[in-house]
């Protein structure tokens, strides 16, 4: 069997993805594996299981383990800036203002939050096989998870589209230039950038179809099965590849009083995810006590979901 070195952890928001990634992420620590665990839900949650701030670098929190939460905010603060210098190079001084303006605007954006945390993504998956053994993401909630996902196949032919269109412009400013006896050779830094994020692009689609794998997290109640199954869909859809289902809180057998009616209504939900999810594979993990926020505490989880 292919061990696949990338890993996605989502579902629906509050089915304990994060734990999950986490104790995921100790598990191929422990068997000696550089492991970086990182958040990119907006709702960061990470560094509260491990009981220590994480920020976007990241920190060592067990021998072989680190992590990190990663800030599309940030990211996109940062790419914008860059958009900025490249068009005070090339744009003319009386129109930077509103350009100005109109980046400040875009920092905000959803769009352009998606598309910056696309390339904090992107630049992870390149370190896997150098500075990685393994990358397991706790991804933000089905919907966001969905998006950032299927951005690079989408995004693409829209950057091919946009390096053609300055391509032609370019060769236009070199056949006016030549005209007039003038040689128009000058970098472009906009097409530079095109043809770099292009190529980004296009490895990114080719890394996560041959090296990751997406597990989808739910609880056994029927809305989250629901928004899981439509969530495969898409995924498998979109060329990438779905792997263990997991189903968190299971109520044990044998239990009895308020458990036992809960372990009867589970028992619907979990023949449906076996039926649907077989093929994948389905794993159980039992709802447990504590609050699974210590060492001792993942230790258990890691144990649990070792086989993904």
């Amino acid at each position: 069997m292919l061990l696949r070195p990338i890993r996605f952890f989502g579902g629906k928001g509050g089915v304990g993805k994060t734990t999950l990634a986490a104790g995921y992420a100790l598990h191929r620590a422990r068997r000696g594996e550089r492991t970086l665990v990182v958040s990119t839900d907006p709702a960061h949650s990470l560094g509260d299981v491990f009981g220590v701030p994480l920020g976007e670098r990241p920190l060592a929190v067990v021998p072989g383990l680190w992590a990190a939460e990663v800030s599309g905010e940030a990211q996109a603060a940062r790419r914008v800036a860059e958009i900025v210098a490249d068009a005070e190079r090339t744009l003319p001084r009386e129109v930077l203002p509103a350009v100005r303006r109109h980046l400040a605007r875009a920092v905000e954006s959803p769009g352009t939050v998606e598309s910056a945390l696309l390339d904090a993504v992107t630049d992870l998956v390149e370190q896997v096989g150098r500075d990685w053994d393994r990358l397991v993401v706790d991804s933000a909630p089905t919907g966001h998870m969905l998006r950032l996902l299927s951005l690079p196949a989408l995004l693409t032919p829209w950057i091919e589209g946009l390096a053609r269109q300055r391509e032609s412009v370019r060769g236009v400013d070199r056949l006016a230039a030549g005209l007039v006896g003038r040689a128009d050779e000058e970098p472009d830094p906009l097409l530079e950038r095109l043809r770099a994020r292009r190529e980004r692009m296009a490895g990114l689609v080719e890394r996560l179809r041959a090296d990751a794998e997406v597990h989808l997290v739910l609880v056994p109640e029927r809305l989250p099965l629901a928004e899981t199954v439509r969530a495969a869909e898409q995924l498998t859809g979109g060329g990438l590849r779905l792997g263990t289902v997991v189903v968190n809180r299971v109520v044990p057998a044998g239990e009895t009083g308020l458990l036992a009616r809960r372990r009867e209504q589970q028992e619907e939900v979990l023949a449906r995810v076996a039926e649907r999810f077989g093929r994948e594979g389905v794993a159980r993990v039992p709802l447990l006590p504590g609050a699974l926020t210590s060492t001792a505490e993942l230790t258990e989880v890691a144990d649990l979901v070792s086989d993904l």
